[in-house]
C-alpha cells in the first residue's frame, strides 16, 4: 500500500503547490511592471547560501537550527521525489534519505522548543503549528523509508500503521509544499527565492568585505532612494498595486521573524509603528482581505483587525494610518536587521510621496518646511545670504574667489543656521586650518541638499533643489567635497548620480582620521578620568558603512571609549531622520531620551557624535545628563598648537593631498 499510495500522495502535492505558486505569482505580477531579467535566477543559490549569511549568523543558534531544518526538508523531499515518486529504490539514496530526515528532525524539535514560550517578536498562530507539520513531515518520511535499506521490511507496507505514516507526510506534504504557493508561514520559502533572485537592489549582493569589529559587510552598499519619474500619472504609491511587482514579491518573502520589530526605535517609543506589520498588512493588500487573521504585535494603541482592502483599495487609510508612516524616522535599523533584506524604508517614502505629492497631507511643520525650501531654499525660511553670518570674524574663503580651484570644498549644510552646530562648523575650521588643508566654501550659492524634502515625500522640490546645486557645483573645480552632516553627505554622495552630480564626497570623520594618519595634527594628551562614548548617525553607519573613522578619531585623542550596548550597525536612532522631528508623532516615550539611557548605562562623562541633527535631538533631553559633543569640536578642542591667524583666503599653494 505504501508503495502505491506514496508517489501518488507526493505528485499529487506537487501538483497542488504548482497550481498555488502560479496563483502566487500572479499576485506578485499585479504591481508596476518592470523587465524581467531571467539570467538572475542562477544567483540565488549564492544569495541564499552565502550573502545572506552576515545577517542570519547574528543569531547563531536560530541560524543553525535554520540550516538544518530547511536543509534536511529541501535534501528528503528531491531524494523522496526520486526514490518514492519514481522509484529508484537504491539502499545508499535511501541511506541519505533517512540521514536528511533526521536532519530535519533535529532543526524542527529545536523550533519546536520555541512554542513553549515564544519570544515576544515572533508572530504565532499558525507559526505555532509549523514545527509540528515539520516534526510531523521528518518523523513520518523516516520511518516508510526504513525499508528502503532493509529495516522492518514487510511491517510498514500496510494496515493501520502504514495509514498513520502515509497521514504524517501528507500532513507535512500539505504545510510544506501546498502552503507555500495557497498560504501558510512556508510561504516565506517560495517567495523568498525569488525575491532574493530579483531584488531590486541587486547590488547589495555584491561583493563586499567584512568590518569584523562591527559585524557588518561594507563596500557596495546600496541605500539611495530611487528617483521618481515627475511626469507619471500618479506619484508615489496609493495601492498595492502601484508597488513594483519586485516590492511585491519582497512583501510576500517576510518570514515574521520580528527583528524588525525590535530594533525599530519608533516601535520602541509606543508610537503607532511596527515594520513587521507593515509589511504584513501590504501582503494583505496585495491578496485582498483584513488584519484579523495577524498573529503578531501589532501598531502601539492600534487596534489589530480594524483594517482591510486590496490590491485597488487605497493603502492610505484603509490599510495603514498615515501616521504609522510618518512615525518613521527613515533610520533603516529594520532593514539591516532582515534576513530576507526586505525594503521597508523604500516603500514607506513611496506612500509618504503620494501623500505629499497628490493629497497635500503632509504633517503641519513637515508642510512648513518643505514651504520654506520652496521659498527660500532652507527649512528654517531664513535668508539664504546670512548662511555665513556666524563665520564673519573667520574670513572663510569663498570658492568663487578661487579660479583654480581649491582641493576642499566644505558644504555647510542647513546647520549653519543653528547657533549650536556653528560651533561645531567653527571647530572644523580651526581644524582644516590647523592642518593646512586648502578649502573653500560656496557660501551663499549653497542651497539645501534636499534631503528633508524627499525623506517626507516631495520628489518634486528635492529634484528641484538638486538640479541647481548640481549646477552650481558644476561652475567651480575642487577636489573633494567635506562636511560635517551625514545627511548631506549621503545625498550628495550616494542621490545626487542619479541627476547627473557625481562628487568624491567626505564625512568630516573620516577626513579627520585622514589627517591624522598623515600627521597633519597634533593634539594633547586627553584629560584623565575623562570617559566618552561615541552616538553612530544612522545615515553615516547604516547608509554608508562609515564606524571605525570615528572612532580612529577618538583613538587619536588617547580617551577612554565605553561602547553603547546598542552600537555599530545596531546602533539606536536619536529620532531626528526622515522628518520624523517634522512629523512629531506621538508615543509613550521620546526616541531620543530612549538614545541617552543608553548612554548613561556605559558611565560616559561625554557622548561624541558627527551629525547635527543627533546633536540637537539628545542635547533636547532633559539634564542632569552626559554633555554631548561633536567630534570636530573635542578634536579642536585637543589641538597641541593653535590655529593660524586668519587669511583673506587659503594659500594658493596645495599642501600634499590626504590619502583616499
Amino acid at each position: 500500500m505504501l508503495q502505491t499510495l506514496l508517489p501518488i500522495l507526493i505528485f499529487a502535492a506537487l501538483a497542488v503547490g504548482a497550481a498555488g505558486a502560479v496563483r502566487r505569482i500572479r499576485l506578485w505580477r499585479q504591481g508596476r511592471r518592470t523587465p524581467m531579467r531571467w539570467h538572475r535566477l542562477v544567483l540565488m543559490p549564492k544569495r541564499y547560501l552565502n550573502d545572506l549569511h552576515h545577517v542570519v549568523a547574528r543569531d547563531k543558534a536560530i541560524a543553525h537550527t535554520h540550516v538544518a531544518t530547511a536543509g534536511g526538508f529541501v535534501a528528503a523531499m528531491a531524494l523522496a521525489l526520486v526514490v518514492h515518486g519514481f522509484g529508484w529504490r537504491n539502499p545508499i539514496l535511501g541511506g541519505l534519505l533517512l540521514a536528511a530526515s533526521l536532519c530535519m528532525f533535529i532543526g524542527a524539535l529545536a523550533v519546536n522548543r520555541r512554542r513553549i514560550d515564544p519570544p515576544a517578536k515572533l508572530s504565532k498562530g499558525p507559526w505555532q503549528r509549523l514545527s509540528k507539520s515539520l516534526l510531523a513531515y521528518s518523523v513520518g518520511m523516516f520511518l516508510v523509508s526504513l525499508p528502503l535499506v532493509g529495516v522492518a521490511p514487510t511491517v510498514l507496507g500496510g494496515g493501520v500503521l502504514a495509514l498513520i505514516l502515509l497521514a504524517l507526510v501528507a500532513w507535512g506534504l500539505a504545510e510544506m509544499l501546498i502552503g507555500m504557493g495557497w498560504g501558510g508561514p512556508m510561504k516565506h520559502a517560495f517567495a523568498g527565492t525569488f525575491h532574493l533572485a530579483f531584488h531590486r537592489r541587486p547590488e547589495r549582493f555584491d561583493d563586499q568585505h567584512r568590518d569584523v569589529a562591527h559585524d557588518v559587510h561594507r563596500g557596495s552598499r546600496s541605500t539611495a532612494l530611487f528617483p521618481l519619474d515627475l511626469t507619471a500619472k500618479t506619484l508615489g504609491v496609493e495601492k498595492p498595486a502601484d508597488f513594483q511587482w519586485e516590492q511585491l514579491l519582497g512583501f510576500d518573502a517576510c518570514v515574521q521573524c520580528g527583528r524588525c520589530q525590535n530594533v525599530c526605535p519608533a516601535y520602541a517609543a509606543g508610537q503607532p509603528l511596527n515594520p513587521k506589520k507593515l509589511i504584513q498588512d501590504m501582503v494583505v493588500g496585495m491578496a485582498g482581505g483584513s488584519d484579523a487573521r495577524y498573529a503578531g504585535s501589532g501598531y502601539p494603541g492600534i487596534e489589530v483587525g480594524k483594517h482591510h482592502g486590496g490590491p485597488t483599495d487605497a493603502i492610505v487609510p484603509q490599510l495603514v494610518e498615515a501616521q504609522t508612516l510618518w512615525a518613521c524616522t527613515t533610520c533603516r535599523a529594520c532593514v539591516e536587521e532582515c534576513p530576507m533584506m526586505i525594503e521597508h524604508v523604500d516603500a514607506i517614502v513611496d506612500m509618504r510621496r503620494f501623500i505629499t505629492l497628490e493629497r497635500g497631507e503632509t504633517p503641519e511643520k513637515g508642510a512648513a518646511a518643505i514651504d520654506n525650501l520652496i521659498a527660500t531654499d532652507n527649512p528654517g525660511g531664513l535668508d539664504n545670504a546670512s548662511r555665513l553670518d556666524w563665520a564673519a570674524d573667520l574670513d572663510i574663503p569663498r570658492i568663487q574667489q578661487r579660479p583654480e580651484g581649491v582641493d576642499v570644498l566644505l558644504w555647510l549644510g542647513d546647520g549653519a543656521f543653528d547657533m549650536r552646530n556653528q560651533r561645531t562648523l567653527r571647530s572644523l575650521v580651526k581644524i582644516l586650518r590647523a592642518a593646512e588643508v586648502d578649502f573653500a566654501v560656496l557660501g551663499d550659492e549653497e542651497r539645501d541638499s534636499g534631503d528633508v524634502a524627499r525623506r517626507l515625500g516631495d520628489e518634486a522640490t528635492f529634484q528641484r533643489l538638486a538640479e541647481r546645486n548640481i549646477a552650481t557645483l558644476s561652475r567651480y573645480r575642487f577636489q573633494r567635497i567635506v562636511t560635517a552632516d551625514p545627511h548631506s553627505f549621503h545625498v550628495l554622495g550616494r542621490e545626487y548620480g542619479a541627476f547627473g552630480g557625481d562628487y568624491v564626497v567626505k564625512h568630516h570623520s573620516t577626513f579627520i582620521a585622514e589627517l591624522f594618519d598623515a600627521g597633519r595634527l597634533s593634539v594633547k594628551a586627553a584629560e584623565p578620568g575623562e570617559t566618552v562614548t561615541y552616538h553612530d548617525p544612522c545615515y553615516l553607519g547604516r547608509y554608508n558603512g562609515e564606524f571605525a573613522a570615528p572612532r580612529q578619531v577618538l583613538a587619536a585623542l588617547g580617551v577612554e571609549v565605553a561602547e553603547m550596548e546598542r552600537s555599530g550597525y545596531r546602533s539606536r536612532c536619536c529620532g531626528g531622520g526622515g522628518g520624523a522631528a517634522l512629523s512629531d508623532v506621538p508615543g509613550k516615550a521620546r526616541i531620543p531620551d530612549m538614545r541617552m539611557e543608553d548612554v548613561r548605562e556605559t558611565g560616559a562623562t561625554t557622548v561624541a557624535v558627527a551629525c547635527p541633527q543627533c546633536t540637537a535631538m539628545l542635547e533636547g533631553v532633559v539634564e542632569p545628563r552626559p554633555q554631548v559633543k561633536d567630534l570636530a569640536e573635542l578634536v579642536a578642542a585637543a589641538l597641541a598648537e593653535p590655529a593660524a591667524a586668519p587669511t583673506a583666503r587659503n594659500s594658493t599653494e596645495a599642501p600634499e593631498e590626504v590619502p583616499a
